[in-house]
């Protein structure tokens, strides 16, 4: 069985319920190794990043584009696997693998992080369903 096929309203909801659920000032945490099951115990932290405020803009189309922070320095050796977005409270909304090409929802100018090393996010893009 193919995919599900979702309306282009319906991909919208799901995706601004994300940045809803988000809200002000979330972070994207970096870390490396085998990503948990959805919301479990995660290891090696390798960077903080405290997304825009709003996170967002509200999507039409089901894509989220999230709003890019600054570049930040690492706090820790790896290579960057997996990330988990959070609340500016540190409560759990979604984990997301990640690259240096397009083929994530986020994408770094480079995977290899060193600490102390500036690291950046070049996009943050979760296309939902069938968009």
């Amino acid at each position: 069985m193919a995919n599900p096929a979702f309306s282009t309203a319906l991909r919208s909801a799901r995706v601004n319920a994300i940045k809803t659920a988000v809200g002000s000032a979330g972070k994207l945490l970096i870390y490396d190794g085998t990503r948990p099951a959805s919301g479990g115990s995660a290891t090696n932290l390798l960077a903080t990043f405290t997304m825009g405020s709003p996170f967002s803009d509200d999507s039409t189309d089901g894509v989220l584009t999230g709003t890019l922070p600054d570049a930040v320095n690492a706090s820790a050796t790896g290579t960057g696997a997996w990330a988990r977005l959070v609340t500016s409270g540190d409560v759990f909304v979604a984990d997301y693998d990640v690259a240096t090409t397009g083929a994530t929802a986020i994408v770094f100018n480079s995977v290899a992080f060193v600490s102390g090393v500036s690291c950046q996010i070049l996009s943050f893009i979760q296309t939902d369903g069938n968009a």
